[in-house]
């Protein structure tokens, strides 16, 4: 496969600045909307970019689980690898990419720790398997087979047999408070419809077009 040649010309539909709402989050909702609405597997999936501690850049896909505060929320395991890029540097970036609607989101901001009930509340919404998973991995650290993995999650599993399954003290959430957006649009010949936004004063944002 020649990969210099796997291209695709946009034409769905335009997004222009006028049409553009003025607040970037009420934006994000009907782009999440769209997204839903044409039944796209995981629509809420994004790619979290962090930096780690020698200066690398890591890049995974997480799921976002709200939109409020602010910011977007979605949650981990609080001493996974991106968690402990967090403490480090807070400062982070997320990606939408829906190639059905030729369209992208980036956003950039600063990711804060969310508060303990928000993450029960949270975790309480969970499928118990999921729940229990949380107490089994220890993640991002390495293990020797996947039945070593398997063996753990049993271990819970008969551990909470007849119970509910609480929190584990090391699952948690992070807000990225969102201090930029840029609404990406696939159009013809390359020339993209690219909207960003700012903030400015008195809690309110500017927009304004970039060259594709």
């Amino acid at each position: 496969m020649d990969l210099s040649e796997v291209r695709q010309d946009y034409k769905q539909q335009l997004f222009d600045i006028a049409d553009a709402d003025s607040d970037p989050f009420a934006q994000l909702q009907t782009w999440l909307q769209d997204a839903e609405k044409s039944e796209l597997p995981l629509h809420n999936a994004m790619s979290l970019a962090t930096v780690d501690q020698n200066g690398m850049p890591q890049a995974r896909v997480v799921l976002l689980k709200g939109v409020r505060g602010g910011g977007l929320d979605f949650y981990t395991n609080t001493d996974s690898a991106k968690a402990v890029d967090l403490q480090f540097e807070p400062r982070a970036s997320l990606l939408f990419f829906w190639p059905e609607l030729e369209r992208q989101i980036r956003i950039i901001g600063e990711c804060k720790p969310l508060c303990r009930e928000d993450v029960e509340r949270y975790h309480r919404t969970r499928p118990r398997n999921s729940q229990i998973s949380a107490w089994a991995s220890a993640q991002s650290k390495e293990v020797p087979n996947r039945e070593a993995l398997e063996q753990a999650w049993e271990r819970m599993n008969q551990e909470f047999q007849g119970k509910d399954v609480p929190a584990p003290p090391h699952w948690g959430g992070y807000r990225l408070i969102a201090k930029r957006f840029e609404f990406w649009q696939g159009r013809e010949s390359r020339l993209h419809d690219r909207i960003v936004y700012n903030p400015s004063e008195n809690d309110t944002w500017n927009k304004s077009r970039l060259s594709p």
